[in-house]
């Protein structure tokens, strides 16, 4: 039984964090999780839980694609050219 109730559980925190995002109301997700509570505590729970993954999930994403949007581009290095500032046996 678990399972049906982590399914159905889990497709609604998707459904309502879509609509959360799409009505830009960040308290959708508390509101229905309480409509569900009234008569179903476990499913409550399991909406809970896969609400709060999936918005991890969403900030995980976010933060790696700001940190990879973000990083130090350096210069690859080509071997073929001397780095400044080590020429040994030049014209000095």
């Amino acid at each position: 039984m678990s399972t049906i109730i982590e399914t159905i559980a889990d497709q609604l925190a998707k459904d309502v964090i879509e609509a959360q995002d799409t009505l830009d109301d960040d308290t959708l997700v508390d509101q229905i999780a309480q409509v569900i509570g009234a008569s179903s505590p476990s499913t409550e729970e399991a909406f809970r839980t896969s609400a709060r993954v999936r918005l991890a999930e969403r900030r995980a994403r976010k933060f790696l694609e700001d940190k990879l949007a973000h990083r130090d581009v350096a210069a690859p290095i080509d071997p073929s050219k001397d780095a400044p500032g080590t020429d040994i046996g030049g014209d000095h």
